[in-house]
């Protein structure tokens, strides 16, 4: 609950509340209502005003700059200072200058972030594939708009957009900028707003136009034969992947990969890098690669350094003799930012409300977006012509006796009364009047007038063309394709990034396992002391030690190469391989688990099992009587993950676990003495590692299952009296020589 305090009464002293024992007022109000006060508008403001771009593919602070710029004639006139620009801006968005200038900044060539940059700049932009390269101030740099731009605010003043009063109300500014091309689709955008995100890849502008256009024609085309695949201002290698790019165009969301371009040069025995992906810096790649060098698993590098230039970027690592280029590169590739996803999220403001669409929802909205400011702007053109039309009626009228209208102006005494009387003369309306009562003298000559009247046939033609236009949504779409087809011709550039089809077979062979391979034993005690030793150890001393109060658990035979997953009491799975544990002793204690594998606070080891392959199954009994079955590529992961959460099912406490490589029978015990024998293959394997399993062991109330191991490591004489028939069940009471003399513990 938030609290705040109430207004003070009268003269209390509320600097001293405890003066003559008087406290303030505390009155409760409740955290829902708090947030929805205060922190809600804020987010509003954030998603609607800030963060998401809308269907012209600008932010409002984009939109501000580039009006302001357009305002000011930059389109023609020659470059000016950027702080110029900046302080013009601040008319329209009410931000410092150190944030309007990183808007600039991302939008001008120099900077390198968009397929055509929207400014024109010159001077130290910085680069965007670079962390640590600053741009200069402001003072330093010049600016004019790049002249794509035209094409951004083709017809502004015909129109076309709605226009809005700014946040002080002393100019105007448009709601959007009318773009003759979808540029939420060339341009690359990037937002984190308050609960939402909006990540816009960049298109080729010629194969967005390509698309737009077929779109427009057959709304059910195969987006992918028009639109091949994103296009980045960095280059690189795009690895194609179909089915996951058909996912970004139907959903607006996915992620695809794309890696570095480089070339071997044999006679200096280096490689240079020349292009990276566009969602990394060189900076992180190289802090990356010499990670890699001091842990020891990347030896083939003798140096690596950054020799980008006015030339462009370049990345040269020298080669020690007898290195491999492709092989140290696919090493690269998949430990480095060299090769590196780039994630989509197509979310984007459509009438003030946020959506995540797909390409062919986003081409939807923008060609009716896109056909309205069209059908405006023809209807704005042809009221103008209408316009002109009447007043060239009203000047016919005045061609049957151009003597009487002279006459009625010269004989009118007061000025006020010449339109009233020609209105009057001639039977016009006032507009007419007044366009007649502004004729120069020289032009009321009856060659001027017959020629004037001339223009009213070709006029009618006009609107009704124009007319038919506004009513015509075919017309529309072929006015759009013809634009389109000029946009392309005049600015479509080819593709920086190429896109590699057959990347899996063209890619470099995978790199070989360097972890030794070596026959080991495996040993943990019960609070999670770990050791690994070898066989010639083991055969000089094979007596264990333990910690007092512990003693022997689990062992395995098993290879170096083997991954060990470590179970825990917060339902979370530990990931490790044996050879990063050391080699031991049976004299030693071992590694204690939760301290080598960095386990949280409180957590505690509660099982373990080892693998190769992750085949088989994991079986997880629960004190409540349930088993879970669960596959063990469950917890096989692409990425190496050291910690998977949700590991089992945390309904009920584990009681005992087990690793089952092949279907047999199982004893289950419980805390009252009973017994329950029956097959594995009565429990079919899940995929959810977090399943809560079937009910094998029906309990009383104050009954739990104790353990459960395998029938064939049990004392169990006579098993037919366990089996159950079908599940689940009580289980038989243990007779006393099915109990043997040792109390059953869980072993593998």
């Amino acid at each position: 609950m938030a609290k705040k305090k109430a207004p003070d009464q009268g003269a209390r002293n509320v600097d001293n509340p405890n003066v003559m024992g008087l406290r303030p007022e505390v009155l409760e109000q409740p955290i829902t209502e708090t947030l929805e006060l205060n922190y809600m508008p804020y987010a509003m403001s954030v998603i609607v005003s800030r963060a998401i771009p809308e269907i012209d593919g600008f932010k409002p602070s984009h939109r501000k700059l580039l009006y302001t710029m357009y305002e000011m004639g930059l389109l023609t006139k020659p470059r000016t200072k950027s702080a110029n620009v900046v302080g013009q801006t601040m008319k329209l968005n009410p931000h410092g200058d150190a944030a309007i200038y990183d808007t600039m900044v991302r939008l001008s060539r120099g900077y390198g972030a968009l397929l055509h940059p929207l400014v024109d700049s010159k001077g130290n932009f910085g680069k965007v594939y670079s962390r640590d390269m600053a741009w200069a101030a402001s003072r330093y740099t010049e600016v004019r708009l790049d002249p794509i731009c035209a094409e951004l605010f083709r017809d502004i003043d015909q129109d076309t957009v709605d226009f809005v009063d700014n946040y002080d109300g002393s100019m105007q500014e448009p709601t959007l900028l009318p773009t003759s091309f979808p540029n939420v689709l060339v341009s690359a955008n990037q937002g984190i707003a308050v609960g939402m995100a909006s990540n816009l890849c960049g298109f080729n502008l010629g194969e967005v136009c390509d698309v737009t256009a077929a779109f427009l024609k057959n709304p059910k085309i195969n987006l992918m034969e028009y639109l091949k695949a994103p296009d980045f201002p960095t280059g690189g290698e795009l690895l194609y992947d179909e089915a996951a790019l058909r996912q970004i165009y139907d959903t607006g969301r996915g992620s695809f990969q794309v890696r570095a371009r480089w070339r071997y040069l044999k006679s200096e025995n280096l490689i240079e890098v020349y292009e990276i992906p566009y969602t990394t810096t060189v900076e992180a790649i190289m802090d990356k690669v010499a990670e890699l060098i001091k842990s020891g698993k990347v030896k083939e590098i003798a140096d690596m350094r950054d020799e980008t230039d006015l030339n462009g970027l370049k990345l040269t690592i020298d080669l020690k003799r007898g290195t491999d280029p492709d092989k140290l590169m696919a090493k690269l590739f998949r430990s480095t930012t060299l090769q590196d996803a780039c994630s989509c999220n197509f979310n984007i403001l459509i009438a003030g409300m946020p959506r995540v669409m797909g390409v062919g929802e986003i081409l939807e909205e923008w060609t009716g977006w896109r056909m309205d400011g069209v059908r405006r702007r023809t209807y704005h053109v042809m009221k103008k012509k209408q316009e002109k039309l009447h007043l060239l009626k009203g000047l016919k009228k005045i061609l049957l006796d151009i003597d009487r209208a002279i006459k009625i102006i010269r004989e009118t005494e007061e000025d006020a009364e010449v339109v009233p009387n020609l209105m009057i003369g001639f039977g016009i309306d006032q507009i007419q009047a007044e366009y007649v009562a502004d004729i120069k003298l020289r032009n009321i000559n009856k060659e001027y007038i017959l020629k004037r009247i001339e223009e009213v046939a070709g006029l009618e033609e006009e609107i009704a063309d124009l007319q038919d236009i506004v009513n015509n949504p075919g017309r529309i779409k072929k006015i759009i394709v013809s634009e389109l087809s000029a946009v392309k011709k005049k600015y479509a550039a080819p593709r920086r990034t190429e896109i590699i089809y057959d990347y899996q077979s063209a890619s470099p062979q995978e790199e070989e396992d360097e972890t030794p391979d070596y026959p080991v034993h495996v040993f943990c005690s019960r609070e999670g002391y770990f050791k690994k030793i070898t066989p010639q150890s083991l055969r000089m001393s094979s007596e264990q030690k333990y910690k007092e109060g512990d003693g022997p658990f689990l062992q395995w035979e098993g290879n170096n190469r083997d991954e060990l997953l470590v179970f825990t009491d917060k339902q979370q799975c530990y990931k490790t391989r044996l050879a990063d544990f050391d080699d031991a002793k049976a004299s030693v204690l071992g590694d204690f688990l939760p301290t080598k594998l960095g386990m949280e606070p409180g957590e505690g080891f509660v099982w373990a099992c080892l693998t190769s392959d992750y085949s088989g199954s994991l079986l997880f009994f629960f004190e409540n009587g349930k088993v879970a079955r669960v596959e063990l590529a469950a917890y096989q992961t692409q990425t190496r993950r050291k910690k998977l959460t949700g590991a089992y099912s945390d309904k009920s406490p584990l009681a005992a676990a087990f690793h089952l490589t092949q279907e047999q029978e199982m004893a289950v015990i419980s805390t009252e003495g009973r017994c329950l024998v029956f097959h594995t293959a009565v429990l079919n394997p899940k995929a959810t590692r977090s399943t809560q399993g079937v009910n094998v062991m029906t309990l009383k109330p104050k009954w739990k299952v104790e353990t459960a191991r395998p029938l064939d490591q049990t004392t169990i004489v006579n098993a037919a009296r366990y089996r159950a028939r079908s599940l689940p069940v009580a289980g038989m009471l243990l007779k006393e020589e099915d109990r043997g003399e040792q109390q059953l513990t869980l072993l593998e």
